[in-house]
């Protein structure tokens, strides 16, 4: 028996923001959930489609997505706890607008992804200039074997947040080299990840080659290079109708690494300073 027709994360949008503002501005994510579910008028048969291997359904899979999206374009926020809240802009915002702006924000992501591939390209043709700490990281990191950096890509992973972070085994360029769970909030997701180790770009080939190896397997992937991405690899990794593929590049990779202070010491002097956010108590 066929499953039945199931609704992609962009037509989700506009319902999850609406649920949202019905629930008085701020709601729980299974208050959401069965406030999406109730108004789409989702059937049973569409409830009960789990997503991979469980324990979430597809259509609870598809609303986490939605959830970010709308966070990315900022018309929701979420707190620590796992409250979702109305913005400002959220509340002026109608069905067609939040279309909109989602493709403008991927079309942005892209955009500043291209940037510093540009900026990257521009510093490799200047006049040489002292290595700094993210030259001399990056040099680190080539010096790794290629294990080596696959365990530093779990560990990353771990402190960012995941759990069941496993390392696959080298399978080729096509292969997935580790997967882990990933939980912003009460839902998570599988998230296959692949490591590059390289000096140069990475072209769209890869991207699509790491496609195809989750195919069947997951609709969320990670490719991590210590290089750049070619133009072509930020748009193929951004394709409408495709499973998305984040894309970390060497700069990103240092600037995580120095976050969750792995292999970079940062001494650092702290001065507090204090000031009322105003914009919070306007959005209440």
């Amino acid at each position: 028996m066929p499953e039945p027709q199931m609704p992609v994360y962009h037509e989700l949008l506009w319902p999850t923001l609406r649920a949202v503002r019905d629930l008085g501005g701020s709601a729980t994510i299974k208050e959401i959930t069965d406030h999406v579910v109730e108004q789409e008028s989702f059937t049973d048969e569409q409830q009960a489609v789990i997503h991979g291997d469980g324990p979430q359904t597809e259509i609870e899979y598809r609303l986490a997505w939605a959830r970010t999206n709308l966070k990315g374009i900022g018309a929701l926020s979420n707190s620590t706890r796992g409250v979702w809240s109305v913005t400002e802009l959220g509340r002026a915002l109608d069905a067609k607008s939040v279309l909109k702006r989602d493709r403008q924000w991927r079309t942005q992501l892209a955009e500043r992804r291209r940037q510093r591939e540009k900026e990257a390209s521009a510093e490799a043709e200047s006049e040489p200039t002292e290595p700094t700490w993210k030259d001399q990281l990056i040099a680190r990191l080539l010096e790794m074997k290629a294990d080596s950096f696959e365990r530093l890509a779990q560990r990353l992973l771990r402190e960012a947040g995941f759990i069941n972070v496993n390392v696959l085994g080298r399978s080729g360029d096509g292969g997935l080299d580790g997967v882990g769970m990933y939980r912003p909030t009460l839902v998570s997701f599988p998230v296959f990840f692949q490591c590059k180790r390289y000096k140069g770009s990475v072209g769209a080939g890869a991207v699509r080659d790491f496609r195809g190896a989750m195919a069947g397997r997951g609709e969320k992937g990670l490719l991590i290079t210590t290089g750049t991405f070619s133009r072509d690899a930020t748009g193929e990794a951004t394709r409408d109708g495709a499973p998305a593929v984040e894309l970390i590049d060497g700069d990103n990779l240092c600037d995580l690494l120095k976050e969750y202070r792995l292999g970079v010491n940062v001494s650092e002097r702290t001065v507090e300073h204090i000031d009322i956010d105003r914009d919070f108590f306007a959005d209440i």
